[in-house]
């Protein structure tokens, strides 16, 4: 496919998207819209939409590619079983609480138990967090359509990361959550359905029904699932899935970005519904994503094509696009290309719309009364919605300059650290009712607990005999920061008991 016709394939794609915008955002562009969509969302839009929001490119390409690695094959499986295990225990813990609550951003239950500063602590945690994580997502999509499009028009990375921030802000800044609870649900559409073309296609260049498909993945050298032997090593089971649940626990139950579309429903009966439907739909299709990675190694043996190659490394992140743009044909590839576009975009989109909402809600206090009607609120709230898309603009870039590792990798790797802290927050808050902190403290256990992590992950083999630490090290940094809060811990009052 030339880049010409990609290029024609995702300016159609984003009038569809910025069309919409317009269609929705014409019933309301307040803040009540904007941060929670009137709170009127249908449960079963938010569950499909989630799905776009919590896959991302990064499993969509980055996933398929590790497929390959001996040591991995599909190893990513045990950790999606931690993930669905983690988004039952956020149904039926942390979604009561926030519904209970009445809560905008969720950190607001941070400063009714612990105190303001630690609220404000809370809450730049979660900044920090989902600006690097939702750089990195879109940094993915951003360096293939730099490859297979903007390169052939001369145009420079840095460019090719501002229009595709600049589209995202077109169809967000007005309507906010109530517009994408829409286009999320209209792009996690394209998403599924690349993923089941793509194994067709795939399937059909190999001779293989969908039956024998299945047969011949399971037979093959890519497909292991479970990995008992050695819990020295990162991909150990146990590992893998008590990553997977507090991973999730972490970056979804306490992100404001994905609490953000279930606290839109009208109740909790209905956001439970959707988390418990989200869950099963997640499970099921991670098996395939990694069933399309399986099948995309054996269709590059049989016909010789090589991992590609960027600055003399192999990039298995290049598989899956190298095969879908330029072996399979012009239907695979639109196919492809509407998948991945869909897949980061209804992540990065969800991204810009809850940081501006934790902004504006934390720190500028555009949800209590006295703020509601001052003049001018929704246009401040649209230079905070700017300012962010240029931070991710600046990350991304920044991150291209010095990365050389797989991105999914380094996805979680950052969230260890980054999220670790609020782990250790909410645990505390949750768990030890009678007591509360010393706010002014917090901060200084929030950066001095991933501080002690980067050191135990860095000399892990050292310290505890050539142990591993993988996804697991989350779990290390909510312990450190739950500890740091009980030694500047003092007794709760009434008020502070939730």
């Amino acid at each position: 496919m030339s880049p010409t016709t990609i290029l024609i394939i995702i300016i159609i794609y984003f009038g569809l998207l910025i069309l919409i915008s317009n269609i929705v955002s014409k019933k309301g562009t307040d803040n009540d819209t904007f941060f929670k969509a009137n709170k009127n969302s249908k449960w079963y839009l938010v569950a499909f939409g989630m799905i776009g929001t919590a896959l991302s490119g990064v499993t969509f390409i980055s996933v398929p590619g590790e497929v390959g690695n001996p040591d991995l094959q599909f190893k990513y499986f045990q950790f999606v079983l931690g993930n669905a295990i983690g988004f039952l225990i956020i149904a039926k813990v942390l979604l009561p609480l926030y519904y209970r609550m009445n809560l905008t951003s969720i950190y607001s239950y941070i400063e009714q138990r612990l105190g303001t500063i630690s609220y404000k602590t809370a809450a730049s945690i979660f900044l920090i967090s989902r600006t690097i994580g939702s750089a990195f997502r879109l940094y993915l999509v951003v360096i293939v359509l730099q490859r297979y499009v903007f390169d052939a028009f001369n145009i420079p990375f840095a460019l090719t990361v501002l229009i595709s921030l600049g589209l995202i802000f077109a169809y967000t800044y007005r309507g906010g959550l109530k517009t994408i609870i829409i286009t999320d649900t209209l792009q996690t559409f394209f998403l599924v359905s690349s993923v089941f073309l793509t194994i067709i296609f795939i399937c059909n260049s190999l001779d293989l029904s969908f039956f024998q498909a299945f047969e011949t993945v399971k037979a093959s050298n890519y497909s292991k699932i479970f990995f008992f032997e050695d819990y020295l090593k990162g991909n150990y089971f146990w590992k893998q899935v008590l990553g997977g649940i507090f991973v999730t626990i972490a970056m979804v139950g306490l992100d404001q970005d994905l609490m953000q579309k279930n606290l839109s429903c009208k109740n909790i009966g209905e956001a439970q519904k959707n988390m418990f439907t989200f869950t099963g739909i997640f499970v099921l299709i991670n098996i395939f994503f990694l069933s399309v990675g399986a099948l995309l190694y054996m269709y590059a043996e049989k016909n010789g094509i090589a991992v590609p190659m960027i600055d003399g490394v192999a990039r298995t992140d290049f598989l899956f696009p190298e095969i879908a743009l330029n072996h399979l044909g012009v239907i695979p590839a639109v196919v492809f290309l509407l998948g991945l576009t869909a897949a980061t975009f209804a992540t990065t989109d969800s991204a810009l719309t809850a940081l501006t909402t934790s902004f504006c809600v934390d720190f500028l206090g555009m949800d209590k009364t006295e703020n509601q009607n001052k003049p001018n609120i929704v246009r401040t709230r649209h230079w905070v919605h700017v300012g962010f898309s240029f931070l991710m603009f600046l990350v991304i870039v920044f991150f291209n300059a010095v990365n050389d590792a797989s991105v999914v990798k380094m996805i979680f790797k950052i969230a260890s650290y980054t999220y670790g802290p609020l782990l250790g927050l909410y645990a505390f808050g949750l768990f030890v009712k009678s007591k509360t902190v010393h706010d002014k403290f917090v901060p200084l256990v929030c950066v001095i607990s991933p501080a002690i992590c980067f050191f135990i992950s860095k000399y892990s083999a050292e310290l505890l005999g050539n142990y591993t630490i993988d996804n697991e090290l989350i779990i290390v940094n909510g312990l450190i920061t739950f500890i740091g809060l009980l030694l500047i811990s003092k007794p709760a009052t009434e008020n502070t008991r939730y």
